[in-house]
């Protein structure tokens, strides 16, 4: 606990420094670049709509350059400051003069072969060559990740204090005087220099870091997560090697790959700027600014907890957990890739396009079918350590190791016996839950029959199999829910929807709950029902409350606290209704009705479809 303790010492000072001295540098750089004209002006691909200053990077590095001055920080770690100055250098002139992205480019891959030639690298794997390689790639891709990732206030400075203080933690006891310890040092200076800059980045800001302050934070990360042949601290496990850094660094990583995999999709340069980062696709759902990167940062600090479990706990249950949340992220970019930020989105031209990769991006069961291939692992792998704990796991991990094969198809096969891969899941529903209680069954049965005859697995735990049938089912149930989910969570935590209460609590206002809530070009936020049955009061429908009745509703329009009153009752009062017609209607609130009948369909001799009434349905289904 001491060495902890003295470590924590070690990089509190630092940390203290940089933040008071970042925090009185920034409004100086600040004047400097509204003295200049060196300010962001507000441009179509660009999220700001008024001039912010730049140069808030120039805080940054000033403040990173002092401190590691001060306290001497630089042995041991010379080449890492010697490319986050270059690097920060042509970030600057970047913000100056407008670099081409070809320039850059170059740039980054001469100062991220600085690295590679003095022993900085990933270790990811045996041969030197794609090691090499892919060293190149994580750290340019780094550092563009975070020049990204500054496209909205406070986003990009917040999860780089969260990155930065998991790879100070992953960094545990370090001996004075070695690079491990100067290397934390240069982490907490950064990481105080980034807070002090962050108190004027917060929503609404009033100065950007630039990319000058981007790169440097990108490199700088890429460059710490690392291994230097002179540490002497390689890790061991090859599983916390690889899954360790991706996950503390997940949110960049994300964003950048969702933004270079839209644009590239539709059509656009992937250097090119553009309004589709995940944070502005948040918003175009309706969160607000502050709410939407705080939902990035969350995401960021479950990312950054969860790379430290598996680099330094339970490997046997953070594995899963890191496996779980990464799925998770996945289906959180599929459900953010269907927004619609751009009014002039084109198709793919599949023409023009590889044949493989848009066919495999044009046929979802692919996705489904990988989804669910990791999926039944993760179940099966779960049933194993709940089943045998301890050294006990040891003894049957053969048998999952020889059984695996035999339940993945087993499983696979049974689902699509079933058609669970027909569903749609934006409309997932109870009878698709049977439909995967049906398919799980029959795979989990078509196993336990079968194993008993092959040789192998005399002795085999049939509870094993009881735990991955409902842990299989959750995980199939939650994967196809999820969309519902992520759709209810950002639509009841709108700040910039139409508020709306729906009078009436029985089927038909279930139904406008649907409606609103799918409603893609008009963002609603539900604040609940209002019901005259006084049975219905207190109660819950779909989630949302009845707040009471009409005189609830009352409450409500002459406060100001409503925008749309939304009538689904099919029987009313007609004076209530000409009460609440009368109420909206002197406090300029919109009120609507929601009406689902047959109506027949009327054809005029010169409907063109007039020659196939006869195959026509006689009534069709209105909403209104």
């Amino acid at each position: 606990m001491s060495s902890l303790q003295s470590t924590g010492a070690v990089v509190l000072g630092p940390f203290l420094f940089a933040f008071a001295f970042s925090l009185a540098l920034v409004p100086v750089s600040r004047l400097l670049a509204l003295r200049f004209g060196y300010v962001a002006h507000p441009r179509e691909d660009r999220w700001h709509r008024r001039p912010i200053a730049l140069l808030g990077g120039v805080a940054i590095a000033l403040t990173l350059a002092a401190g590691l001055l001060l306290f001497r920080s630089t042995s041991g770690i010379v080449v890492l400051v010697a490319c986050a100055g270059l690097i920060f250098a042509m970030g600057l002139v970047d913000d100056i003069v407008s670099l081409k992205p070809f320039t850059k480019l170059l740039a980054e891959i001469a100062i991220a072969s600085i690295l590679l030639y003095f022993g900085y690298r990933l270790n990811w794997t045996t041969s030197l060559t794609l090691d090499t390689m892919l060293t190149l790639i994580w750290v340019v891709g780094m550092t563009n990740a975070f020049n990204l990732l500054d496209n909205m206030d406070g986003l990009c400075a917040g999860v780089a204090l969260i990155v930065a203080g998991a790879l100070l933690f992953g960094l545990g006891p370090v001996p004075p005087g070695s690079p491990a310890f100067h290397e934390a040092q240069y982490l907490a200076l950064l990481a105080g220099a980034t807070a002090g800059f962050l108190v004027y980045n917060i929503h609404p800001a009033s100065v950007f870091m630039g990319d000058s302050g981007a790169l440097l934070l990108g490199l700088s990360f890429g460059a710490v997560t690392l291994n230097h042949v002179q540490d002497g601290a390689v890790r061991s496990n090859p599983l916390a090697i690889v899954a360790a850094p991706l996950l503390v660094l997940l949110i960049p990583i994300f964003d950048t790959s969702l933004v270079t995999a839209s644009r590239l999709l539709s059509g656009r340069a992937a250097s090119q700027g553009g309004r589709d980062h995940s944070s502005h696709r948040l918003v175009a759902l309706g969160l607000s600014e502050p709410a939407a990167v705080a939902l990035l940062w969350l995401l960021a600090g479950i990312g950054g907890a969860l790379g430290l479990a598996v680099d330094y706990f339970n490997l046997s249950w953070s594995s899963p957990a890191a496996a779980l949340f990464l799925l998770a992220m996945v289906i959180f970019a599929v459900y953010l890739s269907r927004i619609r930020v751009y009014d002039d989105e084109v198709a793919i031209d599949r023409a023009t396009s590889t044949p493989i990769a848009v066919d495999f991006m044009y046929k979802k069961q692919v996705a489904e079918v990988l989804l669910d291939l990791c999926l039944v692992t993760l179940a099966y792998y779960s049933a194993y350590r709940l089943r045998f704990e301890g050294d006990d796991f040891g003894l049957g991990f053969m048998t999952f190791y020889q059984s695996l094969p035999l339940v993945l198809p087993a499983q696979m096969l049974a689902l699509f016996a079933v058609g669970f891969y027909r569903g749609v899941w934006r409309y997932f529903g109870l009878m698709d839950t049977v439909v995967i209680a049906k398919g799980v069954v029959l795979g989990t049965g078509a196993v336990m029959i079968i194993m008993p005859f092959l040789p192998g697995f005399a002795g085999y735990s049939r509870t094993v199999f009881v735990i991955d049938l409902v842990l299989l089912a959750a995980l199939l149930v939650a994967s196809r829910v999820s969309f519902r989910l992520i759709g209810e969570f950002l639509q009841r935590n709108r700040k910039t929807a139409r508020r709306v209460v729906v009078y009436g609590a029985g089927g038909g206002g279930a139904l406008a709950v649907r409606e609103l809530t799918a409603a893609e070009q008009t963002p609603y936020r539900i604040l609940g029902f209002a019901d005259d049955d006084p049975r219905k009061q207190r109660m819950r429908v779909q989630g949302y409350p009845v707040l009471g009745g009409y005189d609830s509703v009352r409450s409500l329009v002459e406060t100001s606290a409503v925008d749309l009153v939304v009538i689904s009752a099919r029987l009313i009062d007609v004076d209530r209704l000409r009460s609440l017609e009368a109420l909206c209607g002197d406090h300029g609130v919109a009120l609507s009705r929601l009406r689902v009948g047959l109506e027949p369909i009327v054809m005029s001799d010169d409907d063109p479809t007039a020659g196939n009434a006869a195959q026509a349905p006689p009534y069709r289904l209105r909403s209104m």
